[in-house]
């Protein structure tokens, strides 16, 4: 959840028992990030003081491609901070494997292809994440059924599952196909805690599945995109195949001239879009959540 997800919404999910994450170029500058790190660790330490047991983990999610011009000051905050939990992110988990593993930390590794799958878990990582057909922003192509046992093939470890998921009903159906996570975004934009614009919460509310685009055309890779935030922005959809954007991720005065417009304007979201219909707050949410998947 590029931008959009921080400590409020990590806090109440790891409070209220699922993992909680966060994209560490969230916070802008670096020393915002640090201010976040400080909030987790204590709130949550207070948290599992006064309830043993019952508070989640949490999670860093790194950009390691060599773009990221941020990796180095996040990195070793996170070796500050020693998230249980770092996941990778485009690119080789090799980058930063031992020395979370020094700490006891997990890494977790975005993959969107076997090949991605089987790189990652000759490298260092400890988990999977199989990011499948219709995962907001940056995708994978492959449904669950098909990805899961192709990589529980050679992949003995945790797998989680993203793409498309908004109920507990969708939970059970990617544990049922193998997996032993699901990982969820799109679905936590609308909550109280996510950092999104209220216009953007309510768009993917009032979305179908038919509202969602899928275009290189603002970041270089195909990614997912709400086309009411395109119209939005003055483009027409007609131009998204018609040339390929840049990858970049810096914050505005944070390098030489990046463009965030493809994140802070053009809104990301999944397929999921259709089983969302209301703005709860994340405790609210997850227990909803449960009740569906025990359904």
């Amino acid at each position: 959840m590029f931008l959009i997800s921080g400590p409020d919404l990590v806090i109440a999910a790891c409070k209220a028992g699922v993992i909680g994450a966060f994209p560490t170029l969230n916070a802008r500058p670096v020393a915002v990030l640090e201010a976040w790190l400080q909030r987790i660790t204590s709130e949550l330490a207070e948290a599992e003081q006064a309830s043993p047991g019952k508070i989640a983990p949490w999670a860093a999610n790194l950009i390691v491609h060599k773009n990221n011009r941020r990796f180095d000051p996040d990195f070793e905050l996170i070796l500050r901070y020693q998230p249980e939990i770092v996941i990778t992110s485009l690119g080789s988990p090799a980058r930063v494997a031992d020395q979370i593993h020094g700490y006891g930390g997990l890494v977790f590794a975005d993959v969107n292809s076997v090949e991605f799958a089987r790189k990652a878990a000759e490298r260092g990582a400890d988990g999977l994440i199989l990011i499948c057909q219709g995962a907001g922003g940056h995708t994978g192509f492959s449904p669950a059924q098909e990805f899961v046992p192709q990589v529980r093939e050679f992949f003995p470890g945790p797998i989680i599952v993203g793409g498309a998921i908004s109920t507990g009903a969708d939970i059970r159906a990617v544990i049922d196909c193998g997996a032993d996570f699901a990982y969820m975004g799109t679905r936590f934009i609308a909550t109280d805690e996510c950092q999104a614009q209220d216009a953007y919460k309510q768009m993917v509310v009032d979305a179908s599945a038919a509202d969602i685009v899928l275009t290189p055309y603002f970041t270089g890779v195909p990614a997912h995109f709400l086309l009411p935030s395109i119209r939005a922005a003055g483009i027409d959809p007609a131009v998204l195949e018609a040339t390929k954007g840049q990858l970049g991720f810096a914050a505005d005065g944070e390098d030489d001239g990046k463009d965030l417009s493809a994140w802070r304007d053009i809104w990301s979201a999944g397929k999921g879009v259709d089983r969302i219909h209301e703005v709860l707050p994340a405790a609210e949410l997850i227990q909803r959540l449960r009740d569906e998947y025990r359904a």
